[in-house]
């Protein structure tokens, strides 16, 4: 098979496409032929050799978790059934989607849903996971005014969705004429490109006397200082990420006068505080019947397998919309 192997960490350029012996399934596990991969911002951290959820892989790694395909082979142990049928799956700590095809766990398969293709289901099972998790804690209502940082971005661009869906007034903030049109393609009231030294001033005007009730923030740096300013009493301040590499702090004076609240929604120990039976499936589930419904509609930004590397700078220069997803 071809697949993409990282020999030492470092720049995007360090991916090389190379061919590599074709792995069997062990018992439990089952052999996917892979249709879509995706490519996750922390794939570019573990990439480089920083510190992110996962662990650092042993060299050289195939990256990429986020797989669609088809099953060809299963394992000892596994029903037959299996075979032929359309999944995808999120495999876990250990990588290997960058590849033309994956041995992973059968406990991890979702059959893919009828009119959900491979990109679309690849990024409802990574992005759209951890974007059912943000609006767990989010708890948004009708009546919120939501502002959404990196609205053009895989997470930004459901939740713009998720919040219009609910009946939420919603402001997307994106960067560049491309991006902006998107959010509101995507129905934000207000796309604001955040790059424009004004932009804050032309929300406010629009809003009029409204206030700005909650932040869902994935960027933090300056952009979602901004747009922390829009957050009357009370506002709320959801952090997932600060992909500028600087998350967005309050002082003590700030959370007093404005009554505004901060949280890391995904900080340690936040599965416990989900609660129930396994809730990252339960939120692969949500998330795939959310696009099967329709109700979102993953915005996805294709690379061939062989591109990889120019994918990981694509991410990486801001120069992407959507997910991005790899094709064998």
């Amino acid at each position: 098979m071809h697949a993409i192997r990282l020999h030492a960490f470092g720049p995007a350029e360090n991916l090389r496409y190379e061919t590599a012996d074709d792995p069997a399934p062990a018992p439990g596990q089952v052999l996917i032929r892979v249709a879509a991969a995706g490519v996750h911002l922390l794939d570019t951290a573990i990439r480089e050799g920083k510190e992110s959820p996962y662990p650092l892989p042993e060299l050289p790694t195939i990256p990429g978790r986020e797989i669609a395909g088809t099953v060809d082979e299963v394992g000892e142990g596994v029903d037959r059934d299996w075979i032929g049928r359309r999944v995808v799956a999120h495999i876990g700590l250990r990588p290997g989607g960058y590849a033309e095809l994956v041995a992973t766990e059968a406990d991890r398969l979702h059959a893919l849903p009828d009119g959900v293709g491979a990109p679309e289901a690849v990024a409802m099972i990574g992005t759209g996971r951890t974007t059912m998790a943000f609006l767990h804690f989010a708890d948004l209502k009708p009546d919120d005014t939501v502002v959404v940082t990196a609205a053009a971005g895989g997470v930004g661009s459901l939740l713009v969705q998720y919040a219009k869906n609910l009946g939420a007034y919603v402001i997307g903030l994106a960067g560049g004429p491309e991006k902006t049109a998107l959010v509101r393609e995507l129905g934000a009231d207000i796309a604001a490109d955040y790059r424009a030294p004004d932009w804050a001033d032309g929300v406010r005007e629009a809003l009029g006397s409204r206030p700005a009730t909650v932040l869902l923030d994935t960027v933090g740096g300056d952009a979602a200082r901004t747009a922390a300013g829009l957050l009357g009493r009370g506002g709320r301040h959801l952090v997932l990420g600060w992909s500028s590499g600087a998350p967005l702090e309050f002082t003590e004076a700030e959370l007093a006068e404005r009554g505004i609240t901060t949280r890391n929604v995904l900080g340690p120990g936040w599965l416990d505080k989900v609660g129930g039976d396994n809730p990252l499936r339960r939120m692969e589930t949500a998330a795939l019947d959310e696009a099967a419904s329709g109700r979102l509609v993953p915005q996805v930004q294709l690379f061939p397998l062989k591109d990889a590397a120019a994918a990981h700078r694509a991410l990486e220069n801001r120069g992407t919309t959507g997910k991005v997803v790899l094709i064998p």
